[in-house]
């Protein structure tokens, strides 16, 4: 992995927000920012989002970033078992030259998503290469594993809508081929949100104790999120995960002072996943911190239901006895969200969960709570609540 970069605060913010496509903010951002600096963030960011290499002999593709008479140009080292990676150009053989414009490979992957293959770079195949007795040496080497690295790297260089199973296993988490088949149900509930810059805040960042395991679930959230910040808590220093666009907090999850304070200062979120403790009293904590945080249209998800049955984790083997755990915690949001058709509801005062919850999606070990206003007027009063009273009204045309 190349090497972290020190980038000024905001530029991230402020670069994904100027390739929308609005030229007032793309002039504003060039007034604030220093174009190398720009370029280097958009060249740590094709080296997050390119998949592994494939070819074999190891070579390097330059990708030159150009802003009018300037031009910012870095080697990416590209060889099968190792990560791309920004290295010096003497450190092997160039095979292919990838230029862009400043603005285009902004927007090609903070912009509108979109799979435009055409008209938004130049290309040199073998850049050094010269018409001597050597040349058909070197095309012979290194044809393959150029265009093998090229695609590699033109992959990092858009925001293509890449396959969350897939994401999961190239980036090591259990959420989908092993424990889990998790990323289908978010592909689903998290499709809508990829062109927008959404903040997500996953509890648990995994690895356990160990200090350089975990992040796996970040990065992969970061890639399938082209505009987003991704947030990681864990009760474990995990702060080597840090980069571009991912930032992790120490904490403990069943500190509810401590959650409230992390949300007042970097939220609201627009999605909030628990994937820490499972400690059934900790998902309950955690979740009457920080729903009021996500931003309405906003999703709380909450994973590893399996735990509610289990008495290690806090959990009840007996359905009839779930209040205390997270699936009693769900059933309550089914409640909260049916809150006005309730016997009492003349009488009683709708609690934050009522007005707040609009939608629970339950799949096996994971669940989606949806934010909004739920302010829907229940059934009226005046239409009887006995079957028979109620089909007698209707027969007079009364309902």
């Amino acid at each position: 992995m190349s090497p972290k970069v020190d980038l000024p605060d905001g530029l991230v913010t402020d670069v994904v927000r100027a390739s929308g496509g609005n030229d007032g903010d793309w002039a504003g951002l060039l007034a604030a920012h220093d174009s190398a600096l720009i370029a280097r963030l958009l060249v740590e960011e094709v080296v997050s989002r390119c998949p592994p290499p494939v070819n074999e002999a190891p070579v390097l593709v330059e990708l030159a970033v150009l802003d009018g008479e300037r031009e910012h140009a870095w080697h990416l080292g590209v060889v099968r078992d190792r990560p791309v990676r920004v290295v010096g150009a003497d450190e092997g053989f160039t095979a292919m030259r990838v230029d862009y414009e400043l603005r285009e490979l902004a927007q090609a992957l903070y912009g509108s998503l979109r799979e435009r293959n055409a008209g938004v770079r130049g290309t040199t195949l073998f850049p050094g290469v010269t018409a001597d007795a050597s040349a058909g040496e070197k095309i012979g080497a290194y044809f393959l594993a150029a265009q093998q690295a090229t695609e590699t790297v033109l992959t990092g260089c858009d925001s293509a809508k890449p396959d969350l199973g897939a994401l999961s296993s190239r980036y090591l988490t259990p959420k989908f081929g092993s424990l889990h088949w998790f990323t289908p149900h978010y592909d689903r509930h998290f499709r809508d949100y990829r062109g927008e810059q959404v903040k997500v805040l996953e509890i648990g960042i995994g690895g356990y104790h160990h200090p350089e395991w975990g992040g796996g679930s970040l990065r992969m959230w970061k890639h399938f999120f082209p505009r987003g910040q991704i947030y990681g808590l864990d009760v474990v220093d995990k702060s080597h995960v840090d980069e571009l666009r991912i930032r992790t907090f120490q904490g403990d999850q069943s500190d509810a002072e401590f959650l409230v304070a992390l949300a007042e200062e970097h939220g609201p979120f627009d999605i909030v996943i628990d994937d820490g403790s499972h400690i059934n009293d900790h998902v309950r904590t955690s979740f009457q911190a920080l729903f009021p945080h996500v931003r309405p249209g906003g999703l709380y998800v909450v994973e590893d239901m399996w735990t509610a049955y289990w008495p290690g984790f806090g959990g009840n083997p007996d359905p009839e006895q779930s209040s205390g755990t997270s699936l009693g915690l769900l059933k309550s949001v089914i409640d909260a969200i049916q809150h006005r058709e309730r016997g009492d509801a003349a009488t009683r005062e709708p609690s934050y969960l009522d007005g707040n919850a609009v939608g629970l999606h339950v799949y096996h070990n994971v669940a989606f709570i949806e934010k909004g206003r739920n302010a829907e007027s229940g059934i009226p009063g005046w239409i009887p609540r006995d079957f028979a009273s109620l089909v007698a009204a209707s027969s007079g045309g009364a309902v």
